[in-house]
């Protein structure tokens, strides 16, 4: 039994070593540090978007122990993740682990670097989930909470899995007193918009929203039980432009069923932006569809 365990330990610390290249601290608050992530071995470093508070004079500790400075590329503060970038070459990124490495119960290991050595805390994966939206609207592919201890700098850091991959990026930024986890899909989804960007792409409509119960007989027709009223349509909006008003309610946009504010969030993603979309309404107690071609939220 003692030799097992002395073996799970050495294996633990091994992993610990062989994580280190990939992590950075991250000078971007004052006198707290914080932990990036390694994301490119060309430079692009990942990290909590709450513990950049400036946009300039950024420091990245190496693992080497030198200090760089870094260019904030972009942050997304709905899903707390920021996007850094410095002139370095040669850097050892994670390899992220893919959503089936993940179950219930799983050996996880939260690491982080707010001084010049890397710090550890264990745990297991305590819950998953599907996709959900954060506080303020952020779309995070699946829901990922741990038992691991939060201690302090340790956001913007890596959680890994017990084969050394990348699960996602730890953050208590959004305060619900549990331990969560940014997966590493979405990490890569918004990583890619900000070096793309400088920020989240997101669809405009202009409108505000009311959910409402809908007519028996276009529930039945529809397969479903509600929809958004509108309540207001800001002036010379893509709504107003292409003719929606007050009182229409969507319960459609592309063939994508509206029955909630999220689901009018998830329907106006980046990819609609300047594009022409069939927004499905109910008026007058008929269904009719208007064509509005999608802005983008500023």
């Amino acid at each position: 039994m003692a030799k097992g365990l002395q073996t799970t330990s050495d294996e633990l610390a091994a992993l610990v070593q062989e994580s280190s290249p990939g992590i950075v601290r991250v000078e971007g608050r004052r006198r707290a540090g914080a932990t990036g992530i390694v994301w490119s071995a060309d430079g692009f470093i990942i990290t909590a978007n709450h513990v950049v508070r400036r946009d300039s004079q950024i420091g990245v500790g190496l693992p080497d122990g030198e200090v760089v400075e870094a260019t904030l590329i972009g942050r997304d503060q709905t899903t707390d993740v920021a996007l850094l970038k410095i002139e370095a070459t040669g850097l050892t990124p994670f390899t992220s682990a893919a959503e089936s490495e993940m179950t219930v119960g799983h050996l996880v290991l939260a690491l982080g670097r707010p001084g010049k050595t890397v710090q550890a805390t264990l745990g297991i994966v305590s819950a998953l989930g599907s996709s959900w939206r954060t506080g303020m609207g952020g779309e995070v592919d699946h829901y990922l909470q741990t038992d691991v201890v939060m201690y302090p700098g340790f956001s913007g850091g890596p959680l890994v899995g017990a084969n050394g991959h990348l699960l996602g990026m730890n953050t208590s930024g959004f305060g619900q007193g549990v331990s969560l986890a940014i997966p590493s899909a979405t990490l890569a989804r918004v990583a890619d918009s900000l070096q793309s960007h400088g920020k989240i792409r997101r669809g405009y409509l202009g409108v505000s929203t009311q959910r409402v119960r809908l007519p028996e007989d276009i529930q039945a027709e529809l397969a479903q039980r509600s929809g958004l009223l509108i309540v207001d349509v800001e002036a010379e909006s893509p709504a107003a432009e292409g003719g929606l008003t007050l009182g229409d309610t969507i319960v459609g946009i592309s063939d994508r069923p509206v029955r909630t504010h999220d689901d009018l969030l998830a329907a106006l993603s980046g990819d609609v932006v300047d594009q022409k979309e069939m927004i499905r309404i109910l008026r007058g107690g008929k269904l009719e569809e208007v064509a509005v071609k999608i802005g983008e939220r500023g």
